[in-house]
């Protein structure tokens, strides 16, 4: 048995399938299956190659090879952009190591197995490209994907319009908005849009078809909310928003002592109109409510509202009204996760350096312990806490959270986010999948596919998926970041120098930041660097992995070996253990791969890499 047996079995398995199909591509791969010679193999590789680039010259770049050497047509196809990079750079192996093929003479037998794997992906790719499918079932004529059908039992709830006397009476309307929103959401057999795409919608003059088609919901659920004194009228109407015909309405009157079996009540003629079975458990999510006093309860509103505006001002509004909850309450595990998200919220949004934050969100983790061991409010705090500086400690604790309550938007998020870094297949997680199902309009949401593919090695992949963020959304900076800094992995250093100018322009907080160290770094502008990476900045960034390793490539660019070693060890110290994308995928980081250094750290990055299931 050869060295290159398993190869062989692959080629053959996609010889078989394309028998009859590709009769140049197939003649080339017989001779090649057939023999166990290996400068044979060599040889009928690279005729192989041959045949596609040959198609592929015609196809692409319309024009008849004739006697043009592979690497001239390989470089062409990847100058114009026609071919994905990780292709070409297979493409780019086999031709190298294929001469020897051609050439007849003493060669490294160990150099037969890459040829091959690269040829099969090659060929694999190639015959994609051809919309030939693999199992040997001919894609149909026509269109190549049925339209987009909202799933049957999907839904949003767009903001309650606040209609009380009192303006300020918005966070109300707001908060009822998302209280129904968390009912819905605990529901298994319905897809209901989440609370931060909903919210874009508040104020909108769109039309409910328009409103649905966008976020690919069959029902829209609308309504209003007239607050007076200690009178409430709630009216509330669910439509279907494929025909713009009312399923169901109602009109709700009572007194402020009422609004939680409103909510209730809004909620379960919701689930009957949908022909929905509730379980048990589902049943008692609906009727539990975690602050049980009316003002308290009101409190919690307005903190949620003020966290909602990302401001230093909101959060230091939502700790006064959370505190002020407190007093009437007592010990509560919503008001004090509430507590620690915002305190955790002043160091993640860089409002404030100051460690006591982070100190305090940590108390408020082990007061919710104290009263509850092992709960969700106290585990999605600890993983806040834990990602940037322990993140596969803050999947553990996110996937805890979602373990006791499964339709935990916070928890969810940041496991997904998270998960983007280490992930391991290529395979969509179903996690992702319903977030993106729920939640499309999050500007975290939007690059998790993206930054999957991005850290898998398929930059040309990525760069499409974020793209089309892009074009929807010219304006979301955090998006426009990642494009750019995937532009420039990919070779587009232009378009990646102008997408992290727009981010300056724009923001002074992480992606402005970030933007301005890739852009320094680009245009070889080194001591530019040092001056942004003051000690706050430091401070901040030696606090999460991912801002250090993004400050690793930037000093790897411009070669500045020593700094740049300095910051990816501290990565992989706080848990970066991605060894393919480190050892191999990251364009940026190879001015240091060859650093004795990096060869060590590596040594230990690829062990725990092995040994580490996301």
């Amino acid at each position: 048995m050869t060295i290159w047996s398993a190869e062989i079995k692959e080629l053959e398995t996609l010889f078989t399938s394309i028998k009859d199909r590709f009769p140049e591509l197939e003649k080339e791969l017989e001779q090649l299956i057939k023999t166990k010679d290996a400068n044979v193999v060599m040889l009928y590789s690279r005729r192989c190659l041959e045949v596609i680039i040959t198609d592929l010259c015609e196809c692409e770049l319309k024009r008849p090879r004739k006697t043009e050497p592979l690497k001239g047509i390989i470089d062409k196809l990847h100058h114009e952009e026609k071919i994905p990079s990780h292709i070409i750079a297979s493409m780019q192996n086999l031709n190298t190591l294929s001469t020897f093929g051609a050439h007849p003479k003493e060669f490294d037998p160990e150099q037969v197995k890459p040829v091959l794997i690269n040829l099969d992906i090659i060929i694999k790719w190639y015959l994609k490209y051809k919309d030939f499918n693999i199992n040997d079932k001919p894609k149909s004529e026509g269109k190549r994907f049925e339209s987009k059908q909202p799933p049957e039992k999907s839904l949003i709830v767009l903001p309650f319009v606040n209609i009380s006397p009192d303006p300020d009476q918005e966070y109300f309307s707001d908060g009822l908005t998302e209280e129904i929103i968390t009912d819905l959401s605990h529901i298994h057999d319905l897809i209901v849009i989440s609370r931060s795409s909903a919210m874009t919608f508040k104020g909108t003059k769109k039309k409910i078809g328009e409103i649905a088609k966008e976020v690919n919901v069959q029902y829209v659920l609308e309504g209003s909310v007239r607050k007076a004194g200690n009178n409430l009228r709630i009216i509330a109407q669910l439509i279907d928003g494929t025909n713009d015909s009312h399923i169901w309405a109602e009109k709700y009157s009572g007194i402020l002592d009422d609004i939680f079996e409103i909510q209730e009540q809004v909620s379960r003629s919701i689930v009957s109109a949908l022909k929905v079975k509730l379980s048990p458990e589902e049943r008692r999510n609906i009727s539990q409510r975690p602050i049980d006093n009316l003002e308290a309860y009101e409190y919690y509103l307005k903190a949620r509202q003020e966290i909602y505006r990302f401001s230093e001002e909101g959060l230091d509004r939502a700790l006064q009204y959370l505190r002020k909850g407190l007093e009437i309450t007592g010990d509560n595990l919503l008001l004090y996760s509430c507590m620690g998200n915002v305190n955790f919220q002043y160091w993640n949004m860089e409002i404030s350096l100051d460690e006591s934050y982070i100190i305090k969100a940590r108390n408020y983790a082990e007061l919710i312990f104290q009263i509850k061991p092992d709960s969700h409010y106290g585990r999605l705090i600890s993983g806040l806490l834990n990602s940037g500086t322990n993140p596969r400690e803050a999947i553990k604790e996110f996937k805890i959270v979602l373990k006791d309550d499964p339709y935990n938007d916070d928890a969810l998020l940041w496991l997904c986010f998270l998960n983007a870094f280490f992930v391991k297949t290529n395979q969509i997680d179903p996690l992702n999948e319903r977030l993106i199902k729920t939640d499309p309009f999050n500007s975290i949401v939007k690059i998790i596919p993206g930054l999957s593919l991005y850290f898998q090695g398929e930059s040309d992949r990525a760069r499409e998926s974020i793209k089309k963020s892009c074009q929807s959304d010219k304006n979301d900076i955090v998006v426009l970041f990642h494009y750019g800094r995937i532009q420039a992995a990919c070779g587009l250093i232009e378009e990646a120098l102008s997408a992290f100018d727009t981010v300056v322009e724009k923001c002074n907080l992480c992606p402005g930041i970030l933007s301005r160290l890739y852009g320094f770094a680009l245009r070889g502008q080194k001591q530019e660097i040092l001056k942004v990476l003051n000690p706050d900045i430091k401070k901040w960034a030696l606090s999460d992995f991912v801002f250090s390793l993004f400050i690793a490539e930037c000093l790897a660019i411009v070669r500045d070996p020593y700094d740049a070693m300095e910051w990816l060890e501290h990565s992989v110290n706080l848990g970066f253990i991605n060894y393919p994308y480190l050892n191999e995928y990251c364009v940026f980081l190879k001015s240091i791969r060859s650093e004795e250094r990096f060869e060590k750290l590596m040594v230990r990055v690829k062990y725990e890499w092995e040994n580490f299931e996301v």
